[in-house]
């Protein structure tokens, strides 16, 4: 499905990635786990050539990344949902979905499913984005990321700020992408907000993977997680 293999990424001369290396399968909720400027966002946006990788390669299903433009990554099929959820805040809720409806030229099937998913949006589909709270934001971001039928979802810090029973409605979405065969890479600093959603955990220190752990097993024992950042 996803390979990353021996990424260096720069912002200016600044290394943040250095030889990152991590596989997702299809089907699989794959967590980044680690602090602050560990990076994990960086990753996400190498893949989605928004900082370009300067030594490395990232193939998806074989085929390599790196030599796309970033308006071309989305039409492979990869829907990102980054930090912030950056939504067209004047735009309705049905204009931001038609946004990713475009990108593939997705159609009805694909917005029928979207909306099944996330069922509260089929009541606000002419409300503007920017007057909603931030959970809805963050489902709207997911939803027009959906509407691409990617194969790959990319999430950065999904359950950020949002009260918990927001955080269940969002973790329930992401299973429900799973068992329809969507692949997710999941950012988190929280411990605890990943290991009941995913299936491993790889975590990230100082731009490297340093290793990749079954989530069950870190939920048994969390000497584990301790093992890698000391939480």
């Amino acid at each position: 499905m996803l390979q990353i293999r021996d990424v260096d990424c720069y912002y200016g001369e600044a290394q943040v990635l250095k030889s990152f290396s991590l596989a997702a399968e299809p089907g699989e909720i794959l967590c980044l786990l680690g602090r602050n400027g560990a990076g994990k966002t960086t990753a996400l946006k190498a893949i989605m050539g928004l900082v370009p990788a300067r030594r490395g390669s990232i193939l998806l299903d074989g085929a390599e990344l790196t030599a796309l433009a970033p308006h071309d990554v989305p039409r492979q099929g990869i829907g990102y949902v980054p930090q912030g959820r950056r939504l067209f805040s004047d735009a309705t809720v049905m204009e931001n979905l038609k946004v990713g409806l475009m990108t593939r030229q997705s159609g009805p099937e694909v917005l029928a499913h979207v909306l099944d998913l996330f069922p509260l949006l089929k009541e606000r589909l002419t409300q503007r984005a920017g007057t909603m709270s931030g959970g809805e934001q963050q489902m709207l971001a997911m939803a027009r990321a959906l509407c691409i039928n990617p194969r790959l979802l990319l999430l950065d810090e999904p359950t950020e700020g949002l009260m918990p029973a927001m955080i269940d409605r969002i973790r329930q979405s992401v299973l429900d992408l799973k068992a329809h065969g969507v692949t997710t890479l999941l950012v988190e600093q929280r411990v605890d907000a990943v290991l009941p959603v995913a299936d491993r955990v790889a975590f990230v220190e100082n731009g490297r993977v340093t290793g990749v752990e079954p989530a069950a097993e870190l939920a048994a024992d969390r000497r584990l997680i301790d093992r890698y950042v000391g939480i």
